[in-house]
């Protein structure tokens, strides 16, 4: 459609802004409901075993106390209930005696107060039949297999031995990630009750049509008995993408009491029972000519995964994408173990896998004495390098280029551990980056009013982000009138089916719905009300490699005496199609290098080797990068139009995380002249090296 208001590209701040600095806007855990019971979860303490015993006689006659609901007496839910990957029995929530880790939920006491329900808790007696477990990841574990091919599948082009051999340099390297954990502000909460056979829930997810379809399966219902609301989320980046513990288990609890029930996890609980980024160790070979030119890629990891759920952490999505070569081969492994079910963190699989391949990009070039820039420069693809397909845009070189000229970057000396400020050591580093784009089907509804307002209807979720404001913008641009005659409503599973806010493909999703829904009104003369689903004209995009595409820059310093490395400076270059709001976008992309800031030097989940439980499921003990650890962060975006997408919009949510790791990494080397290979960067890793 060529006709807009120009609502599209200007900053606008977001327009629940005011009800969320006020108090006003209230989460799942504050929403009022009358005759509310709460939910206090009870978590195994070991890592593998059988519950031997619940002794509910010790806490029944505690004040409020209303009952506990354990493995013999819970609703029973339907085993094959399940998600993207399969039978899910992360779901199955007490539904049988067997502990498969450690946190797995084993019991609920619900009471008439908060603290009566956690004083509970505290003092329910479990007792358990312990069994030998094994949570201690390696690559080349005996219980390793080939991964699910579902997406990023091995793939094998060209001879890599013979261009391997062929190399006038190979860089040949293992590099570590430990667990990972989502960490958003705000904890899952639900609050469930039955209306006859009908479930109500306020839940905090990240796509509320999703999660009413995967409890519909689990209590063997119909779609239409199940209705899930999910006003406002306090951030989610990933962790809330699945159906979560504390929704199934308010449902049983509201099932099984008749009253309104809430469960809200502890951060602790959030540690041990929601999705969480697995270990991986990764080997990657790559050789080059003298020249710089890339012969060969050879990318190997393996990620840890529970024998209960099946994922992929796809790490070698960059590898296939990001450079030309003449053989590329990757292969991915997962090794189970007794752990909590990994999966999706901001940026799955591009995220380590990025921190792998752009650091052994950065060794390449100090191998061949080039300078990383234009080692990065000589291997632009002119098609997709595994796939053979055109890209549909691809501006990586705007970002590399932008990014080096507003860095000072032709001022840097390649050689390191030449510059110090008195006793630190200073060191610049980068990282190109990419991560898919696209959209998935939807549906939108839009209704005309007697008063020339519209009402734009789609089960799209807010996490923070500020899809209120930009579906707003987009919904003005695609009707050709002002913002203020738009009226929005989304985070409700009963307005149909829609993408969840994740895989940086909600607002593109959402916006293509919306447009055609815009069109068809259009048609009618803005009469009425029509609604869209985007499935057929999805399946009529072209065959093309579709990315958003980032150059990340950074600076830091290094303390020799005490192994600290602080971040100085950071600058990102994104190319993310059309902007919708620059405002939000680039809070959204300095958000995302935050989280590749902390990945770097901060963030590591730690189990202890005897017990197999986590020893820091906390903001104490896991550590995440704080307002000092921040310094002022530069991003901002190239041109960029996405063709064959309405609006020409690509996601921003991942982005900014991808490569953000590896271009902290390269510069801590570039101080050190000291390679880090284990995330994250801790004091100990410097000083031992």
């Amino acid at each position: 459609m060529n006709t807009t208001t120009g609502a599209i590209g200007i900053a606008r701040p977001r327009i629940e802004g005011r009800a969320k600095v006020t108090g006003a806007a209230r989460y799942a855990a504050d929403v009022p409901t009358p005759n509310l019971l709460f939910g206090s979860v009870v978590l195994s303490t070991v890592s593998r075993g059988r519950i031997h015993g619940v002794d509910v006689s010790a806490v029944q006659d505690m004040p409020g106390v209303v009952g506990v609901i354990h493995h013999t007496n819970a609703p029973r839910l339907n085993p094959k209930a399940g998600g993207f990957f399969g039978p899910d029995g992360q779901l199955q929530l007490l539904q049988d005696a067997v502990i498969p880790f450690a946190g797995r939920p084993v019991a609920l006491v619900v009471a008439e107060t908060l603290e009566q329900a956690q004083a509970a808790a505290a003092a329910l007696p479990v007792t358990y039949e312990e069994e030998p477990h094994d949570t201690a990841f390696t690559a080349d574990h005996p219980a390793g297999r080939p991964a699910v091919t579902i997406f990023d599948g091995p793939v094998d082009v060209g001879d890599v031995e013979a261009e391997l051999a062929a190399s006038a340099v190979v860089v040949e390297e293992r590099y570590r990630t430990p667990e990972e954990h989502c960490s958003a502000m705000e904890p899952h909460s639900a609050t469930a009750w039955w209306e006859g056979e009908r479930l109500e829930a306020i839940d905090s997810n990240q796509g509320p049509f999703t999660i009413a379809a995967t409890m519909a399966t689990l209590f063997s219902l119909s779609l239409d008995q199940v209705h899930i609301r999910t006003e406002h989320v306090g951030g989610g980046f990933g962790s809330k993408g699945l159906c979560g513990p504390q929704l199934i288990l308010a449902a049983m609890a509201a099932l099984r009491f008749r009253r309104p029930v809430r469960v809200t996890l502890t951060r602790a609980q959030v540690f041990l029972t929601t999705a969480m980024r697995p270990a991986t160790d990764q080997l990657i070979r790559i050789g080059a000519d003298a020249d710089g030119h890339l012969r060969a890629i050879w990318h190997e990891p393996a990620f840890e995964i529970s024998p209960l759920a099946e994922y992929i952490e796809g790490c070698t999505e960059l590898t296939k994408t990001l450079y030309a070569a003449t053989a590329i081969r990757t292969n991915l492994t997962a090794v189970p173990l007794d752990v909590l079910p990994p999966s999706s963190m901001r940026g799955p699989g591009a995220v380590p896998g990025s921190f792998v391949l752009e650091s052994a990009m950065d060794e390449l070039a100090e191998r061949l004495g080039l300078d990383p820039l234009e080692l990065r420069l000589r291997n632009e693809p002119v098609v997709g390098p595994v796939s053979g397909l055109p890209f549909s845009s691809r501006n990586l070189v705007a970002c590399l280029r932008e990014g080096a000229r507003r860095f000072g970057w032709d001022t840097r000396d390649h050689r390191p551990r030449l510059r110090r400020e008195g006793a630190l050591l200073i060191g610049t580093g980068l990282a190109a980056t990419s991560f898919s784009a696209g959209a998935f089907p939807s549906s939108a509804s839009i209704t005309a009013e007697p008063d020339g307002t519209f009402i734009v209807a789609i089960g799209a979720t807010d996490l923070g982000t500020g899809a209120r404001t930009a579906l707003t913008a987009i919904a003005a641009d695609a009707l050709a009138v002002g913002t203020e005659r738009i009226h929005l409503k989304i985070s409700d599973s009963a307005l149909g089916p829609a993408w969840a806010a994740g895989g940086s493909r909600g607002t593109t999703s959402w916006a293509w719905a919306i447009a055609e829904a815009a069109a068809k009104l259009r048609d009618q003369d803005y009469r009425g009300t029509v609604t869209v689903d985007t499935s057929q004209s999805l399946g009529d995009l072209p065959s093309q490699e579709r990315h958003a595409y980032s150059a990340i820059f950074a600076q830091v310093s290094v303390d020799p005496a005490t192994g600290e490395a602080r971040l100085r400076r950071l600058l990102g270059m994104f190319a993310v199609g059309r902007v919708v709001n620059p405002l939000m976008a680039r809070s959204q992309v300095i958000g995302g290098m935050i989280g590749g800031l902390s990945m770097a030097l901060h963030e590591e989940g730690v189990r202890d080797p005897v017990s197999g439980r986590h020893v820091n499921a906390d903001f104490a003990g896991y550590h995440i990068a704080a307002h000092a650890d921040v310094p002022d962060i530069e991003a901002d975006f190239v041109p960029d139009y996405e063709p064959g997408i309405p609006m020409g919009i690509k996601g921003a949510g991942e982005i900014g995380n991808v490569g953000t790791a590896a271009a902290i990494a390269n510069a801590v080397w570039h101080a050190t002249g000291v390679r880090q290979r284990s995330l994250p960067i801790r004091l100990d890793r410097v000083l031992e090296a």
